[in-house]
């Protein structure tokens, strides 16, 4: 299995952090008031030159609309839980009503079992 760097994963996340700020059409100044943290943390965690903690990256993730998968997934090297996050992001660009016809498959497919 190969390590991940955390200077790796800083990188990683601040560009998908900032992508999704940019997407929701914030500026860094909106976003740190809407985090409650400040203007120069945004900006160096985006920068991928500081690490996110937890808290913050929760926050941002139900702020910007970011699934766990959209953070993780190019770090996830075993094999099931990337063909899940695969299932998932598919899942994700559906329709509403794609989604809820699939989740009523799933429902009688557990009937099943």
């Amino acid at each position: 299995m190969n390590s991940v760097l955390k200077s790796d994963i800083d990188k990683n996340f601040g560009k998908i952090l900032r992508d999704f700020r940019i997407k929701n059409k914030l500026t860094q100044e909106q976003l740190s008031e809407k985090l409650g943290i400040s203007l120069k943390y945004i900006s160096k965690i985006e920068n991928g030159n500081n690490g996110v903690k937890t808290q913050t990256l929760i926050n941002y993730m139900n702020i910007l609309g970011i699934t766990p998968n959209t953070i993780y997934a190019s770090f996830i090297t075993n094999e099931e839980a990337s063909k899940n996050i695969e299932i998932s992001e598919k899942l994700s660009s559906l329709s509403d009503e794609k989604k809820n016809f699939i989740s009523s498959m799933i429902d009688l497919l557990e009937e099943l079992d």
